[in-house]
This record gives structure tokens, C-alpha cells and sequence, in this order.
């Protein structure tokens, strides 16, 4: 597909890696709308970096925990530019908890936000785009953001990748249905952005790169490079394509 003066959603695309994943597709010609949660400020900023590349950018705010929410942030975006184009499920929580430590309250707002919401924006997101005229051979394109967590588990983790991994499912699932007017692929980054406990020059997080088959950890950039690449690509499916330095190939870091 070619992206120029095409309209993409990325949900979480005021900061971190949905910022990155922003700014790359705006970099192709893209107008974006950006969605986020609670970062007011930093989603002003970032429609601030998108316009300065001469496309449009708006910036909604939405509670993924929310369907209402979630059905208004299309309206609004059906609104503002009548088409979308590309849809980048990229909001996520990330919960670190022991196992035994698990709540009903903590297993709903990870569910909530990890899995259901991206089900609902594809829903939402397949609608618009089967009433959005396009050549056959050019179908819309739908990116989740997963996780290595939802390939392999990882201990502290389980909530986050069950998730995780049902949203590798939810990928091949809705890419076998929805086809052929619209493609599903994830993105699985690796030691792309250290956690909060963990900055990007802690000793601890240099080590886990070393740790890679490329001794490196990632950037946010990677991942916007992957999401292009399947947002462009029209003959790939039902594909979760790892951006992790070969970190899959040898398990946690």
C-alpha cells in the first residue's frame, strides 16, 4: 500500500514506542491520529513533531478500559479525516507481578486494556476500512504490538504475557477473517525500552543486550521501521515478525 496522504490510528502514540511507531508513519506521508490515555502533554508534543513533517495530526484521548470510549475515538477519527487506512494497536499496561500476587482487579484492567481494547478498535477499525474505497490488491492494514513475553513466558510476568500472547491469536485470528479487504500482523519488540526500575545506562540493562545474538539492545526507531514495513507490504498475513536483536533465538535475558 502506498501510504502517502493515507490516514493512520495509533493507540498509545504519545510516547515510548507509540510515538516512534507515529512519527515513522508520519515520515511517509501519513496523517495520524494519536491516541492516549493520561499524557496530555506529551500527546500535544508529539502532534507538534508530526505536523512540523507537513502532514495532518490530531491527538484524542480515550480510556481503552472503556467500550464507549473506545467507539468514540472512531467517531471522532471518522470525523476528522472520513477514512482510516492503517490501525496500530500499540497501548498496553505493563504489569510486573509475581504469580501468587495476581488479583481479579489487576487480571480485568491488563485484559482490559491489552487484549479487549485491541479487539474492539479491529472491530471498529475493519468497519471503517471495508467503507473506505481502495484497489483489491491494496487492502487496509491492522499492527498490534505484542510482546516476546506472549511467545515464551517469563517469570513476574504472567498476567502481561497472557495478554500478550492472546493478542498473537487475536492477530492470526482476525487476519484469517478479515481478509482479503483488510491485513493483521504483529510486531514483537525485545529490549527495545528498559522499564521504569531500569534506565537506559543501567549496567543491567547494557548486560541483557549483551546477552543478544546482536550484543545490543533496540530502539523505538526498529519497531516503527517494522510497522511501516507491514503497513506497506500488501501480500503478508497473519505474520508476527520479532524486532529483538535475535533475543528470541535464546530465550530471557
Amino acid at each position: 500500500m502506498e501510504l502517502q496522504d493515507k490516514v493512520a490510528l495509533v493507540t498509545g502514540g504519545a510516547r515510548r514506542v507509540g510515538k516512534a511507531i507515529a512519527l515513522a508513519l508520519a515520515r511517509e506521508g501519513m496523517h495520524v491520529l494519536v491516541h492516549y490515555g493520561h499524557a496530555e502533554e506529551a500527546a500535544r508534543e508529539t502532534v507538534a513533531e508530526i505536523q512540523a513533517l507537513g502532514v495532518r495530526a490530531y491527538a484524542v484521548q480515550a480510556d481503552l478500559h472503556d467500550p464507549d470510549q473506545i467507539a468514540a475515538l472512531f467517531d471522532v477519527l471518522e470525523t476528522t479525516f472520513g477514512r482510516l487506512d492503517v490501525l496500530v494497536n500499540s497501548a498496553a499496561n505493563f504489569v510486573r507481578q509475581p504469580f501468587a500476587e495476581g488479583t481479579v482487579q489487576t487480571w480485568k484492567d491488563v485484559m482490559q486494556v491489552n487484549l479487549r481494547a485491541p479487539y474492539l478498535c479491529t472491530q471498529h477499525a475493519a468497519r471503517l476500512m471495508r467503507r473506505t474505497p481502495r484497489p483489491a490488491e491494496q487492502p487496509a492494514a491492522i499492527v498490534n504490538i505484542t510482546d516476546l513475553i506472549g511467545l515464551r513466558p517469563r517469570r513476574h510476568f504472567a498476567l502481561h504475557g497472557v495478554s500478550k500472547a492472546g493478542l498473537i491469536h487475536l492477530t492470526r485470528a482476525a487476519a484469517l477473517e478479515l481478509g482479503p479487504d483488510v491485513r493483521v500482523n504483529a510486531v514483537a519488540p525485545g529490549l527495545i525500552l528498559p522499564p521504569a526500575y531500569m534506565g537506559p545506562d543501567s549496567p543491567l540493562w547494557q548486560a541483557m543486550g549483551a546477552r543478544v545474538p546482536l550484543e545490543r539492545t533496540g530502539h523505538p526507531d526498529h519497531v516503527g521501521q517494522a510497522v511501516v514495513f507491514l503497513a506497506r507490504h500488501d501480500y503478508i498475513t497473519g505474520a508476527v515478525i520479532p524486532v529483538d536483536g535475535g533475543q528470541s533465538l535464546v530465550g530471557e535475558c
